[in-house]
């Protein structure tokens, strides 16, 4: 393979903080190669750099053997070179096609007629033979990016690309939001690239899909390269040893359970054409799994619990009594906390600081004569969980905002410990956070479990919910279709019963 990109000796500093220190990072034509490290690393930075969002303040970048300067997006875009954020940069109210060509001037001259109007069936044209190129068939060029799922919205993002005749493809985090049968899928259309001789940088926190797609894994930590592998050479002891500068003796540090009494009893919760007569239980210390596809109902049920959606039928039990939650301030009085799918938006204020974060539950608590709050009190509560889920940095005045993906989820969670709760609604706890910061998290469920709360586990990661549950529940559109004990649940078995197979 012929070398297609060269980044020499990269340094980049933000104020007092050393991002990036003498980086080195290579990419063949035709080769997939995985970029890791934990949040903080100097993944973004690098790919900024790449991207030219940022300058460089010391280094060299080579694409096909010759020195280029990158100091705008515009730069990097004439290279070739298109970068695929986790967030997508896509226009929701336009359609597939519309995107595809919103940012391609040289490519839209192609489809202005003399007097600047657009054909928009060339436009289309292009547009369905761009994703051709890709094998995909099933996506409707003519509908809005706002209406597709996540997946479709992706592919739009890589035509985007191809449009821009690009060579070079970096993603970041692209599977994160996808379910397992998308994953492959995305897979398929890189193994494409591949073979078209386009390199895809692939970032990624799942270390089992690094290993699948990837030729290569580069390895950064503390800003400096770690190290980096041939994939066949890459175990997960090793990656993850060169990702945080030691061995994860146990990512799943799940304990033998000690069952108590049922404490929250769900019968018969229904809401119209989205959940279906879902009944089930939880004990004190047991973590029940709740597994099943995208769009199976998994988010609604813990959102139903908790008051953030209204239910139209069904009981809820809090320790043998019936309760009405009609909000999420009952479910707190209650003591049922929630750690929302999507922690940016739903489970904190990003221009708060940690401090007043982890203190938003419990202020009234704090206050005194009903009103004023003596923020002595709130630094102590705040101090004692940054001390114990070991925050870094162990600050309490940073904005919540500037923590890493790990981090800010540890404020997630603090700010229900910081309530006296009987049960925790955990959505998808380790999405994009790195191997050392849900080793950490997985460690705290375990806590938690042993204390003798009882845990409602979502998540999408199978190898997660196997591990760290003691049993497991599996929902397909919007229904409970199975139960299975921790000694017999396999993936498999999991896939099959969320898939409507028996």
């Amino acid at each position: 393979m012929a070398l297609l990109l060269e980044m020499r000796g990269i340094s980049k500093r933000f104020g007092g903080t050393q991002a990036l220190d003498q980086v080195d990072f290579s990419l063949d034509r035709g080769e997939v190669v995985g970029l890791l490290g934990e949040n903080g690393a100097g993944k973004s930075t690098l790919i900024k750099i790449l991207a030219g969002v940022h300058r460089m303040d010391q280094g060299a970048i080579f694409i096909d053997g010759k020195p280029v300067t990158l100091q705008t997006p515009q730069d990097a875009q004439r290279l070739g070179i298109a970068v695929i954020y986790q967030e997508l940069n896509l226009t929701p109210n336009q359609t597939v096609a519309e995107n595809v060509f919103l940012h391609h001037p040289q490519r839209m001259n192609g489809i202005l007629g003399k007097i600047g109007i657009i054909d928009h069936r060339r436009r289309e044209r292009e547009t369905a033979a761009l994703l051709a190129q890709l094998g995909i068939t099933g996506l409707d060029i003519r509908r809005k990016v706002g209406e597709l799922s996540v997946a479709f919205q992706q592919l739009t993002e890589i035509a985007k690309a191809l449009a821009l005749e690009a060579r070079l493809i970096v993603m970041d985090e692209p599977t994160s939001a996808l379910p397992d049968e998308e994953v492959e899928h995305l897979f398929e259309i890189i193994r494409r690239l591949r073979e078209r001789g386009l390199g895809v940088v692939f970032v990624s926190h799942r270390l089992n899909e690094v290993r699948a797609i990837c030729d290569r894994i580069v390895v950064l930590r503390d800003g400096k390269n770690a190290g980096a592998l041939p994939v066949n050479e890459a175990s997960d002891d090793r990656i993850i040893a060169m990702m945080v500068g030691r061995s994860i003796n146990n990512l799943y540090p799940k304990r033998p359970a000690t069952l108590g009494d049922v404490v929250l009893e769900v019968q018969g919760l229904t809401r119209r054409g989205i959940i279906e007569d879902i009944s089930f239980h939880l004990r004190a210390g047991e973590v029940v799994g709740l597994a099943g596809l995208v769009g199976s109902g998994r988010t609604e049920v813990a959102r139903a619990i908790f008051g953030a959606d209204r239910i139209d039928k069904g009981t809820i039990r809090l320790n043998g009594t019936p309760v009405r939650i009609r909000s999420p301030q009952d479910a707190r009085n209650l003591g049922i906390g929630y750690v929302p799918e999507d922690r940016k938006v739903q489970g904190l204020v990003p221009g708060m600081t940690v401090r007043d974060n982890i203190t938003l539950a419990v202020l009234r608590q704090l206050a005194r004569a009903g009103h004023v709050v003596d923020r002595s009190v709130l630094e102590g509560v705040a101090r004692r969980y940054v001390h114990e889920l070991h925050l870094r940095p162990p600050r309490t005045d940073l904005p919540v905002g500037s923590l890493s993906g790990g981090n800010q989820q540890k404020v997630v969670l603090a700010k229900w410990l910081a309530v006296d709760l009987k049960v925790l609604l955990l959505d998808e706890p380790t999405r994009g956070i790195d191997v050392g910061a849900k080793a950490e998290i997985h460690g705290l469920i375990d806590e938690l479990a042993h204390r003798g709360m009882a845990i409602l586990l979502i998540s999408s990661e199978l190898p997660e919910v196997l591990a760290m549950s003691d049993r497991i529940l599996v929902m397909s559109e919007g229904r409970l279709v199975g139960e299975l004990s921790r000694e017999e649940a396999t993936q498999e078995r999991i896939l099959a019963l969320a898939s409507g197979r028996k």
